[in-house]
C-alpha cells in the first residue's frame, strides 16, 4: 500500500516476521515489553548533505561502511526487500535476516525500517531516518525496539542494549562521514 506516493508501507501479512507490532517505528509509540533504543546524531547542514546521507542510508552503504556485511537482491530499501546483515569476525559472526517494513522518500525525510525474520538473534524492528529541519540542519536517527529471540542473545543479557547503542552511534558517525565526503567531492 502507498500513501501520498512518497512513502511505502509493506502490507502486514506476517510473512515470516518474528514480532506482531509491525510498523511501530514509523508512527510510534514503541511497544511495551521490549528494549527501546533512540539515538540521534547531527550530520551537518543543507540539502546536499541531506541527499548524500539519505542515499547512504537507503542503499545499505551506511551498514557496509560501518563494517557490517549486507546481502540483498535489492539495491535500495523498498518494502518487502529482504536482507541479511552480519557483524562480527570468524566464529563470532552473527547473521540477522530482516525485511524492509516501510520506507520514506520525502522532501525532508528519507529512511526505512526493517523487521526481524526467523533466525534473527533479536525480535523487533529498527528504523534509520535522515531528516532536514527548518533551520537546514540534518539529523540521523536510529529507533528500535527489540528483545532476545535466540539463546545467545538472552545469555548476553544487559550487554545487548549496550552493543546496540554503540552500533547506532557508529552508524551516525559513518553517515556523517559519508555525507561530508560526498558533499565535498
Amino acid at each position: 500500500m502507498k500513501d501520498d506516493g512518497m512513502n511505502s508501507v509493506r502490507p502486514t501479512t506476517g510473512r515470516g516476521l518474528s514480532y506482531p507490532e509491525v510498523g511501530a517505528t514509523r508512527l510510534g509509540p514503541l511497544p511495551d515489553g521490549y528494549h527501546h533504543l533512540h539515538h540521534t546524531t547531527r550530520i551537518g547542514r543543507g540539502r546536499a548533505v541531506f541527499d548524500a546521507a539519505g542515499e547512504a542510508v537507503t542503499t545499505w552503504r551506511m551498514h557496509r561502511t560501518s563494517g557490517a556485511r549486507v546481502r540483498s537482491a535489492a539495491v535500495r530499501a523498498e518494502p518487502g526487500a529482504r536482507l541479511q546483515v552480519s557483524v562480527g569476525v570468524g566464529p563470532l559472526r552473527f547473521t540477522a535476516p530482516c525485511e524492509v517494513i516501510w520506507t520514506a522518500y520525502e522532501s525532508n525525510r528519507t529512511g526505512f525500517a526493517y523487521g526481524t525474520l526467523a533466525g534473527h538473534p533479536e525480535r523487533g524492528e529498527e528504523s534509520f531516518v535522515v531528516d532536514i529541519r527548518d533551520d537546514g540542519s540534518v539529523w540521523f536517527t536510529v529507533m528500535a525496539f527489540s528483545r532476545p529471540a535466540r539463546w545467545y542473545a538472552r545469555l548476553a543479557g544487559p550487554l545487548v542494549p549496550v552493543l546496540q547503542k554503540w552500533y547506532a552511534e557508529r552508524l551516525g558517525h559513518t553517515v556523517r562521514r559519508l555525507a561530508a565526503d560526498r558533499y565535498w567531492r
